[in-house]
Formats: C-alpha cells, structure tokens, sequence
C-alpha cells in the first residue's frame, strides 16, 4: 500500500512539473517576438509647430501689437495620432497607427520607405497612398448657394484640417535584441492665413461675414510637401471685429509650390482673390471682391492679408427699414453643403 502510494505521488509530482514546465515554455513562445531576435522599431514623434513660412514677408517679425491674435496664437497643436506606411523593397504596403507620442512600428527586416502623416483629420481626403510618390491629400468638396465664382472652373472646397507629414527615402530594419529608437519630426503640410477685412464705414450695420479664397492649392504631396498644380477656392466664415471682419483661413498654400515658375514675377500666369459677403442687419446682401496676387505671391505658405477702404452707405445699411435676427437658426443662403466624394 505504501510503495503504491509513494508511486502514485512521484507521478503527480512528475506530472505537476511537466505542466509547468510546458506552460513557462509557452509563455516564452508567446513573448519571443519582445525579447528574441526580432525586427523591434519605436517611433518617438516630434511636432513642428509653424503656421507660415517667412518669404516676401517675417510676420514673426512684423506683427502688429493691436492685432487680436499674438503671433504664437496661431501655432498648430500636435495632431492625435500618427499613420505610418511602410514601402518594403518586395513591393508591399505595411500601416500602422499609432499615438501621438509614437509606439512599436510594424516592419519586416530589409531597406524600406517610410511615410508618416496624421490620421485625425476630418475634411482632408488621402489619395494614392498605395506608392509613396503618389499619395497626397485634398479636402472634401462644399457648395454655397450665394457664392458667385471667382476664378471659373474652380472646385470650391472646405479649408483642410490640420495635417502634418514625414518622409524617410530609406530606412534599414534590422533584427535586434533590444527596440531600436525612430526618431522623426512630423512637419506642416497645412498652412494659416490670417485674414483681415478693414471697413473704412459702415461695419455697424454688418451681421453676418463669410469669405472665399480663390486659387489655392487643391493638393499636396505627403512625401516632401509640395503642391499640385490645380487650384481650389477655400470657403470660410468670419468673426465681426470692431475694424470689419477676420478669419483665419487654413489651406495647403499656393499651386505648385515649389515650382521652376514661381516667384517669376507673373510668368505662371496665376491670379488670386479675395471676396467678402456680408448679410447686413436689415437681411440685405453686400459683396466684396478682391484681387490679393501681389499679397499671395509674397506669402505662398501662410502669412497675413489685409484688404481696406470696405464701406456700406448709410442707405445701403437702412434700405428696407427692417432688421435681420442673427440669433436664429437656419440662415438659407448661407449654408455651406458638403458635396459627396467622388
């Protein structure tokens, strides 16, 4: 009875340290990606916050100290989240999203390209991101009942949301025994224009102000930020100031940016301008064209424009006699409408 005990309790002895020698074997397996011989890459992202690029014009220099915004007011935060595509040298495509701050890249060993861009954007649309030389941004297509075309033939557009870009031409992925550190610094593909309307009389009677920029960039290239040649109208509404109305109006610069043309005097042909449409108190409309070319030319990414002299008579202003509620809801002709994606 005592040698079959004895026998009994050796087995499960045997049979206890065989299970757990089984599952730390397993646990080992489950790990050996993290702690073996393993392509291991950490991003660590960093944030260029700019708004305009100093050309014609150093804003940071010249800003105006009665201006509403400080210079620094207008710096971009750092987006929320960051989308990598990984060119392998075998033709395949790897993504991988990560925080803001970075994280574990998902490559396989050899020599890749490597593409990094924001991915918490709303307006911005992302094309050809199959190849690294294709892939831009646009932004989504809008329509205003009231807008009368500046520039004919051109798509009127939502101004794009913040977006932020990265490229690496060749990165070598090795397989190590500890994470390798990918520091990148993800830098502005969206730029700010602050935009000033100064009224010379009769801002008072001014309810409502909204805004089209016209021939801006209608794409731009995430892999060294240069811009498409077609031109957009960006759309935008405008806060009341007590000189007129301001916006701050995002987009990707100018077309063809930069391009053999550019800053050739007007040998690329290309014009931009400017409207101001207000709805004034007693529910009448105003319009306000202008032609910003010298201002943009100087300015191609970002920068201040200024338009002055706007006025609105007194009958203008009193025609009708009546009075327009800015209080209520559905203003008509002032909604903007998304159009559907192509």
């Amino acid at each position: 009875m005592k040698t079959t005990l004895r026998y009994t309790l050796m087995g499960l002895t045997l049979a206890g340290l065989t299970f757990l020698s089984t599952s730390c074997r397993k646990d080992l397996c489950y790990d050996h990606d993290e702690h073996g011989l393993s392509v291991k890459v950490n991003l660590s992202s960093d944030w260029e916050q700019e708004w305009e690029r100093a050309y014609t014009y150093d804003w940071e220099e010249l800003w105006e100290e009665d201006w509403k915004h400080d210079y620094d007011d207008l710096r971009p935060a750092p987006a929320d989240g960051i989308r990598v595509q990984v060119y392998t040298s075998d033709g395949q495509r790897m993504e991988s999203n990560l925080p803001d701050e970075g994280g574990r890249v998902a490559m396989p060993e050899g020599t890749h390209e490597l593409l990094f861009y924001n991915n918490d954007t709303e307006y911005i649309v992302f094309d050809g991101v199959a190849a690294s030389e294709s892939a831009t941004a646009t932004t989504r297509g809008v329509t205003r009942s009231s807008y009368r075309e500046l520039h004919a033939g051109e798509r009127t557009v939502n101004q794009p949301d913040m977006l932020y870009g990265a490229y690496m031409e060749e990165y070598t992925a090795e397989k190590t025994l500890v994470p390798t550190e990918l520091p990148v610094t993800l830098r502005p593909l969206v730029y700010t224009y602050m935009i000033r309307y100064e009224f010379e009389s009769g801002q008072q009677y001014v309810a409502l102000a909204r805004g089209a920029l016209a021939g801006m960039a209608e794409t731009v290239y995430l892999n060294d930020g240069h811009t498409g040649e077609n031109a957009a109208t960006v759309l935008f509404d405008c806060t009341l100031e007590d000189y007129g109305a301001e916006a701050l109006v995002q987009s990707f610069g100018v077309p063809d940016y930069p391009g053999e043309h550019y800053g050739r005097g007007d040998t690329d042909g290309r014009r931009y301008s400017l409207n101001l449409e207000v709805r004034m108190v007693n529910g009448k409309f105003k319009t306000f064209e202008f032609d910003v070319t010298d201002q943009v030319k100087g300015q191609p990414r970002g920068g201040v424009i200024v338009v002055s002299g706007l006025s609105i008579s007194d009958d203008e202003g009193l025609e009708g006699g009546g009075s327009f509620d800015v209080d209520v809801d559905g203003w008509g002709e002032w909604v903007d409408i998304p159009l559907p994606l192509d």
